[in-house]
């Protein structure tokens, strides 16, 4: 950031009087410009037995799959944005939405929430962000061709709990350091 988007003067970046981390600060109007993490809602939309996937039309990760997820919008709650990122990507209407997962991504300030819901009536069409979309069983999945950590390892302890039929609500964190990924699993 250059520019305070208040009065368009000059921004400095340190450390505001009373905070313990540097922030942008205008030298004009004083207005101090916080950046804060952006939340990804998710969902994983079930019909009977197979689950929405998106084959990606954008980058990142340009035709690699995922889940239908993407940032929140002002003023909705994070189901909606699930709801509204499956209808966006994928034309398809989820019901019944249930918090499945929670992810910190640090290394790149993102908070995922990952829910699932019933695909409704199955239907489901590529939309401007997919090149196709397919639902799909467990032995469907192409492991090899998923656009993001979180979606292996939502997708991974999803299949995992089906075998149980137990869902639980997931916490975790996803760590890229060196250019490894760590995934530390919280319990419960």
């Amino acid at each position: 950031m250059n520019y305070c988007s208040e009065c368009g003067l000059k921004v400095e970046f340190r450390i505001p009087e009373g905070d313990n981390l540097p922030r942008f600060i205008c030298v004009n109007c004083n207005t101090i410009h916080y950046s804060n993490p952006k939340i990804v809602a998710g969902c994983i939309a079930e019909w009977q037995g197979k689950i929405l996937l998106c084959k990606r039309a954008i980058e990142p990760r340009y035709g690699l799959w995922t889940l239908p997820a993407g940032f929140m919008e002002n003023r909705e709650t994070m189901p909606q944005a699930a709801a509204r990122e499956t209808l966006e990507e994928a034309n398809g209407r989820v019901e019944n939405l249930r918090l499945y997962a929670l992810y910190n991504l640090p290394h790149i300030s993102q908070v995922y929430a990952m829910y699932r819901g019933d695909l409704s009536r199955g239907e489901a069409s590529a939309g401007l962000e997919s090149l196709e979309v397919g639902l799909y069983q467990e032995d469907e999945i192409p492991w090899d061709s998923l656009a993001f950590p979180v979606i292996q390892e939502s997708l991974e302890l999803y299949f995992q709990d089906c075998r149980h039929g137990i869902f639980p609500v997931r916490t975790g964190d996803i760590i890229r350091t060196d250019g490894r990924i760590e995934i530390i699993r919280h319990t419960a």
